[in-house]
């Protein structure tokens, strides 16, 4: 079945970076767009990047826009959020998703926390 499992998240100081990745297993990763978003305390959650399939073409949302870096890496079924020059606004649960055969499909989220 279809899973994803997000890592890398944690404590940081604004101003600084983080990378998070979520691996994905259960269907053809190459072929299906995958999505970064974040959802922060008593807010809805919200998009931040998506890439396609191939990884040719990425969209970025918000505050995300010339901050995070989004990437995939088709052979390790891995996506990652480079966030950089972050601030306390960033502070949410992350979660990759994907849409497949129609039904969209969330990892657990991991925990950003920007504070100093």
């Amino acid at each position: 079945q279809v899973q994803l499992v997000e890592s890398g998240g944690g404590l940081v100081q604004p101003g600084e970076s983080l990378r998070l990745s979520c691996a994905a297993s259960g269907f053809n990763f190459n072929l299906y767009p995958m999505t970064w978003y974040r959802q922060a305390a008593g807010k809805e959650r919200e998009l931040v990047a998506t890439i396609t399939g191939s990884g040719n073409s990425t969209t970025y949302f918000g505050s995300a826009k010339g901050r995070f870096e989004i990437s995939r890496d088709n052979a390790q079924k891995m996506i990652y959020l480079q966030m950089n020059s972050l601030t306390p606004e960033d502070t949410a649960v992350y979660f990759c998703r994907v849409r497949w055969r129609g039904d969209a499909y969330w990892g657990q989220g991991t925990q950003v926390t920007v504070s100093s």
